[in-house]
């Protein structure tokens, strides 16, 4: 990874203001997910407009000539179309117009199925430089009254640029799913079903039912469970096909999906109590395919990792999907996602 960027909404939202339609508090929340704050779209923000800052970021903080780049991914699950997808309308926009350019849907892991993409992409010549997107507008895929999921999303993109390199910089990924537990986060509708529902209630028969939002649900506990299940087997046999032992991990950057979660995975892996931990959800939420990216800028930017440094990434969540590798960290970035929200 050459270079990393990230965009985050400028609109900082408490538990408190959530709690304003949510029947939960501030304590509530905060104790069981790690959450204080999440940043939501406003304005003229869109998942368009974040992927296009955060691509630009990952590319001048990377410092290679943009003509070089050869794909663009962009791992997404909340883009407001899916046809057309995201991928070429993100390259475009930041004026790259004619590359192979694509979406990859996998939900929170969505990031490290884009990297594992990405690096094979380059150890095979497909592309000399590939860049990674995670853009996400999870705001506006939630039901702000339903206490599964309307405290824990948050909006942001994050992305990165993979290229070649003197040593590898990027394990093999570990990835999997399981579509066994699908349903466990899943939208409350099919497309066909919506649009069906949405005919009949316009047609006003009497028999159909007030058609809502299309939203995202999800049943917490069976999620919870899966992850304590499955991720410490994923996290072992990452461990195991990337060479690296417990010791030689510096920083543990995972999903940032539960801080519970997270603290609970490092002790399984018997990290010590003062590895650096990525931290991001609790000012930023969980963003979803943008998640690693915004929480490896967040410690590069604080200097709470450096670039160079081994860390562990994993990402999980719908599908039930999760991917992983072990990482050279990039450079700090000279251009953050914090210098335009300093005012």
């Amino acid at each position: 990874m050459l270079g990393i960027g990230a965009c985050r909404p400028k609109r900082l939202v408490s538990n408190d203001e959530v709690c304003e339609v949510l029947d939960s508090s501030d304590e509530w929340i905060f104790e069981r997910s790690g959450i204080r704050n999440r940043r939501w779209i406003s304005g003229d923000e869109s998942a368009r407009s974040m992927a296009a800052v955060a691509a630009e970021r990952a590319i001048a903080n990377s410092g290679i000539d943009k003509d070089k780049i050869g794909a663009l991914i962009l791992a997404t699950g909340s883009w407001r179309t899916k046809i057309p997808h995201g991928g070429p309308i993100v390259a475009t926009d930041i004026g790259l117009n004619g590359i192979p350019a694509y979406d990859v849907a996998a939900g929170c892991g969505g990031f490290g199925y884009g990297l594992g993409i990405a690096a094979d992409a380059v150890r095979a010549g497909s592309a000399e430089y590939v860049l990674v997107v995670g853009t996400e507008t999870m705001s506006v895929v939630m039901d702000p009254t339903d206490r599964n999921t309307a405290f824990i999303f948050g909006d942001g993109a994050g992305a990165v640029l993979v290229g070649p390199s003197e040593e590898n910089g990027i394990s093999p990924v570990v990835w999997g799913s399981d579509g066994e537990n699908s349903g466990a986060i899943a939208q409350n509708y099919d497309i066909p079903e919506y649009m069906d529902r949405s005919e009949e209630f316009q047609h006003k028969d009497p028999d159909a039912d007030p058609v809502g939002r299309m939203v995202v649900t999800m049943e917490g506990p069976r999620v919870f469970r899966w992850a304590a299940i499955t991720l410490p087997k994923a996290l072992t046999t990452l461990l195991t096909e990337s060479g690296a032992g417990p010791d030689d991990i510096e920083v543990f950057i995972p999903h940032q999906a539960n801080a519970r979660i997270n603290e609970l995975m490092r002790k399984n892996l018997g990290f010590a109590d003062d590895l650096p931990m990525a931290n991001d959800i609790e000012n930023t939420g969980n963003t979803s395919a943008a998640s690693i990216p915004l929480a490896m800028e967040e410690m590069l930017a604080t200097g709470k990792a450096k670039g160079g440094q081994t860390a562990l990434l994993l990402g999980f969540g719908a599908g039930l999907s999760y991917a992983g590798a072990v990482v050279t960290l990039p450079p700090a970035p000279a251009v953050t996602s914090f210098d335009d929200l300093e005012d």
